[in-house]
């Protein structure tokens, strides 16, 4: 297997300060989304959204799977408005044989997300995708905290054989703890990278948070447009991976 990357591209688009409030109380809502994209086969067990009925048992494509919050889970929008639905449709339209697992849950913290893993990694994963941490950096918990419960969701995901590769989407914290707190925040995600040998992708919300036009009308989901520039960003470092073989 060739030497994985840390791909960093440039950094976040700015964005206002009142943007990034809203988003990461929004991000801890556990809002009545409608669930999960038609790509996704795997309800957890933990979560009440509305999920779509397993994939048949013949389909045998390795698994890419994403574990998130409510920005995964596409809240307010369609199943098939979510970004990891329109990264499925990329990958058909690639021609690239993987089947996208949508496993995101509104308002879940880096723990909730480590709690969840035994029962995601009972199918073979040959990419995982991890977005978690806005609703720890909300409630102020200490970034020391959240790296360890993503080191620890990474140390589990090793445990399967063979390994996934893994890529982690990097997310901000509020400033209303103070810039000290941001640093160390923001900085969690590019360390974890470097020793998991992950792909990073370094802003998730890049080109859409604090964007009117790409957000609901609540100022903090996006809507299926600002969804789609969500999966531009996942995709422009999702993609070399697979078509590398996952």
């Amino acid at each position: 297997m060739p030497p994985r990357r840390i791909i960093s591209g440039k950094g976040p688009t700015p964005w206002r300060l009142p943007a990034l409030l809203a988003l990461l109380i929004a991000v801890a809502c556990r809002g009545e989304g409608r669930g999960v994209a038609r790509a996704v086969s795997l309800p957890t067990p933990a979560s009440t959204h509305a999920v779509a009925a397993p994939s048949p048992p013949t389909d045998t494509r390795p698994v890419v799977l994403f574990v998130g919050t409510s920005l995964t889970a596409g809240l307010g929008l369609d199943p098939d408005e979510a970004y990891p639905a329109l990264i499925q449709r990329k990958v058909d339209d690639a021609g690239l044989h993987y089947r996208i697992v949508n496993a995101g849950v509104s308002g879940e913290t880096s723990a909730g997300a480590l709690r969840r893993m035994d029962w995601l990694l009972r199918q073979r994963v040959a990419v995982l995708v991890v977005e978690t941490g806005a609703n720890d950096g909300l409630r102020g918990q200490k970034p020391e905290a959240t790296r360890a419960n993503i080191q620890a969701i990474l140390d589990r995901a090793r445990e399967q054989r063979p390994p996934p590769r893994v890529v982690l989407a990097a997310m901000e914290a509020p400033p209303n703890y103070g810039e000290d707190y941001r640093r160390r925040f923001r900085a969690l995600y590019p360390a974890l990278a470097r020793v998991n040998r992950a792909v990073l992708i370094p802003f998730l919300l890049d080109g859409v948070a604090g964007e009117a036009s790409l957000n609901q009308a609540d100022g903090i989901h996006p809507t299926a447009a600002g969804q789609g520039r969500v999966a531009e960003n996942v995709w422009r470092v999702l993609r070399p991976l697979l078509e590398d073989g996952g």
